[in-house]
């Protein structure tokens, strides 16, 4: 029989599948074979062997490190994506912090110090010990689990504190005895199985070799010559080409570069350096990349990035001849003069309209709209890893559509964005204690002048021509381009975006203009500073709201007249009367009729079903379970998806199921999509609650970096595990549903099921897959 996972067997006779994948399983027989091959994998520590040790350490701590020790939510800043963090060892400030009054100390890897001995003085400790490696933090968190391994069944033991923001053990080696007599069972990994005999003494033997890194392979002729051709590009002499680099670096600052697509591609980085190409790179760091690099004279390279990809900060973008060819054709082919460059000066260089006023406008729109994931991608997972702030800003899951950049739109006209670059300007990237609440109603004021403005602009354009704008101001991806729409679903602090419209019609939508798409990146991604003051990040915050609601009344402008003041009241019941009282939701334009002859009763769900018809790419048909599904599985989901109701508000905000059978080894995603009576507040979100509007998403594949919960289902026990979900009454049926179906942390195959998941991840997703985050998985 395999042992497949904990199934019910008090009510249902378990069944004897004999054809299903048995990697969940782990056995005598299979233990002692690793032992066997022990031998094969300690290699002595010569010269000769040095670099496969190394390399057989790096894949260890890549599949059972990384998925809890990377970016800035890593555990004591112990940041294991690459050796360098590794060599920098931990630190016990924290990153994420609400209270700070005064912006931190910046301690990017690879940024704010170069060397082991920087770092000491930034106050990181070493978890390394090369006179006596046996003595490590590492070494002994690893000898620690190894001696107290987590019960194989039944429940996680008490004591252990999965909560996102509990408080860090960042123990020093002058500490560990102490550690390890209060938590024997929190060694590493922490909270989940220990490491295999073989994957263990494997990195035994590289620690006592000092563990080395893993050595890169030179470069290859071919990626060397690209490189010399962008680093040319971006470093020309002339005004244009310079503020279209400065473009480029603002927006693409976050990137994971690739410059060919080939399976493990090297991945670089672009930066702003005080030497020229051809000499090694002077990092010229700044807390933002608007921020005045110091020097009058300072180049844009490329930098290579040693890293092990993780899936919550991995924003992959192909940066080879073809797209030099599009920057050409954006910003140096068109007709237009750059008179002077704009400076660094705090007050022009955080607004874009400012800076970049010279620039062809529908270029910039092009550049931003062509690789709208993209775009949309740097606010989700951002320079912050997890949505600390912009997240709770926005609602569960929802669909976004975006101007036509070749209609006629206000703010693709360069002299209505230069008259409107004072009301489209962004909070200060402030260092105080407070808001600044006069300037607060400026921004606010600001806004609303900008939204009346672009009403009467619209109105003079279209309405005096005669001329009702329809669906043909809205971007069909130019008949092959998927950005055309896309999907966000927010995981209460994490979030996802991706192409196409998943799951059934959201409660809400946005239409995304040039500017509004403009201002949520430099908002939220170019002047977010993860270290900042809690001013600076509860403005940010405040100030998405703005941008939010303006998303949601140009969709509404689609809709029947006689629909929209309903369909807004909805979305912000028990909301504030700014929020409700939205002065644009009053404003002529408002009232205007759409051109849109609607026939059903729904006319959202019918304008939302044309343009998932209409617009490229929009069906996902890469993530709709029908066409994957055996019959009786699509019957099940489709029932699961729609039941709203309380049952769902027991699910956690991602779980990823792992369906098995004859011939059948799939992934599937189960995201709960929670009901609020809106969004538009900071505070007590729980009191805005609305459980029975909570629904379920379920899609073919992965999606989201955090998965909060395995589950592991036989296809014949699908439409079983979907009626325990419609039964979800109580935390005991909960329980037992996870008994039934569920991966515990302990489970001896958590990691089997892991390596599977991020196989077929990897599968579905090639270049732009990463390793998955761990931190919020359910302890039970």
């Amino acid at each position: 029989m395999s042992a497949l996972l904990y199934w019910r067997t008090t009510t249902v006779t378990r069944t004897h599948w004999s054809t299903a994948p048995s990697y969940s399983e782990v056995t005598v027989d299979l233990r002692n074979k690793l032992l066997a091959l022990l031998s094969l994998a300690v290699l002595p520590a010569t010269a000769a062997t040095e670099d496969v040790l190394a390399d057989r350490a790096h894949r260890i701590i890549e599949q059972r490190c990384v998925v809890c020790h990377a970016c800035y939510d890593a555990p004591c800043q112990l940041k294991l994506e690459a050796h360098e963090g590794l060599v920098r060892g931990a630190n016990q400030t924290l990153v994420y912090d609400s209270t700070r009054l005064l912006a931190g100390d910046l301690t990017r890897l690879f940024d704010d110090a170069q060397g082991e001995a920087a770092w000491r003085k930034k106050g990181f400790y070493p978890v390394l010990d090369s006179a006596d490696p046996s003595r490590g933090v590492l070494r002994r968190m690893l000898d620690l689990k190894q001696a107290n391994p987590l019960p194989a069944s039944g429940p996680m033991p008490k004591g252990f504190d999965f909560r996102l923001h509990r408080d860090q053990q960042c123990v020093q080696a002058d500490e560990f005895d102490q550690f390890a007599e209060d938590y024997p069972l929190w060694g590493m990994p922490y909270g989940l199985p220990a490491l295999q005999p073989d994957e263990h003494a494997t990195l035994v033997s590289w620690l006592d070799a000092g563990a080395p890194a893993s050595r890169q392979a030179p470069l290859t002729p071919e990626l060397q010559s690209e490189i010399a051709a962008w680093e040319q590009f971006l470093n020309g002499k002339d005004n244009r080409s310079r503020l279209m680099a400065r473009y480029v670096y603002e927006h693409l600052f976050l990137a994971t570069l690739y410059l060919e697509a080939q399976e493990q591609p090297r991945w670089f980085r672009l930066v702003r350096s005080a030497s020229p190409p051809g000499e090694p790179i002077d990092l010229l760091a700044t807390r933002r990349p608007f921020d005045d690099p110091g020097r009058t004279t300072f180049f844009y390279r490329l930098q290579s990035l040693p890293i092990t990809v993780a899936a919550k900060s991995h924003q992959p973008y192909r940066f080879d001849a073809q797209r030099r060819d599009w920057y050409r054709s954006l910003f140096l082919a068109p007709d237009y003069a750059v008179a002077t460059l704009p400076g660094y000066d705090e007050k022009i260089a955080g607004n874009p309209f400012k800076t970049f006023a010279a620039l062809p406008v529908r270029s910039r729109y092009r550049f931003l709209l062509e690789e709208a994931e993209f775009t949309i991608m740097n606010f989700i997972k951002g320079p912050v890893c997890r949505g600390q702030v912009a997240l709770n800003v926005i609602d569960d899951r929802f669909w976004v559509m975006f101007m036509d950049p070749d209609e006629l739109d206000p703010e693709l006209d360069g002299a209505f964005l230069e008259r409107e670059a004072r009301n489209l300007r962004l909070p200060a990237a402030t260092t105080g204690t407070v808001i600044d609440l006069l300037q607060w109603r400026r921004y606010a004021r600001g806004h609303d002048r900008y939204m009346r403005a672009k009403a009467e602009y619209l109105e003079r354009q279209y309405v005096d021509q005669g001329r009702r704008p329809g669906l043909e101001i809205i971007w069909d991806g130019d008949g092959s381009n998927p950005n055309a729409a896309l999907t966000i679903a927010r995981h209460v602090d994490t979030a996802s975006v991706v192409k196409g419209f998943i799951g059934e019609t959201p409660k809400t939508a946005w239409f995304i203009t040039y500017s509004l798409l403009e201002r949520i990146h430099y908002l939220l991604v170019a002047n977010f500073d993860v270290y900042g003051a809690a001013s600076h990040q509860l403005e940010s915050r405040l100030y998405m709201d703005f941008l939010r609601m303006e998303g949601e009344l140009n969709f509404l402008m689609f809709l029947p007249a006689s629909e929209r003041q309903a369909l807004w009241q909805h979305w912000y019941r028990d909301a504030p009367e700014s929020a409700r009282e939205h002065p644009f939701v009053h404003s002529d334009a408002m009232q205007r009729e759409t051109p849109l002859a609607f026939s059903s009763a729904d006319p959202k769900a019918e304008f939302l079903g044309w343009m998932r018809a209409r617009l490229h790419g929009a069906e996902a048909a890469n993530f709709d379970y029908r066409r994957s599904a055996s019959p009786a599985m699509v019957d099940a989901f489709d029932t699961l998806v729609s039941a709203r109701g309380s049952h769902n508000s027991f699910l956690p905000a991602v779980s990823f199921i792992n369906v098995i059978g004859p011939g059948r080894d799939e992934a599937y995603t189960l995201l709960h999509d929670a009901g609020y009576s809106n969004i538009a507040q900071l505070f007590r979100e729980d009191e805005r609650r609305l459980p029975e509007e909570d629904a379920v998403t379920v899609v073919a594949g992965l999606i989201g970096a955090h998965p909060n919960q395995f589950f592991q289902v036989h296809e014949k026990q699908v439409p079983l595990f979907v009626q325990d979900i419609l039964a979800l009454r109580t935390q005991d049926d909960l329980r037992l549903l996870r008994q039934r179906y569920g991966v515990r942390r302990n489970s001896p195959w958590f990691w089997a099921v892991s390596d599977r998941l991020h196989t077929l991840f990897r599968e579905q997703d090639g270049l732009a897959a990463g390793v998955l985050d761990y931190n919020r998985y359910v302890g039970y």
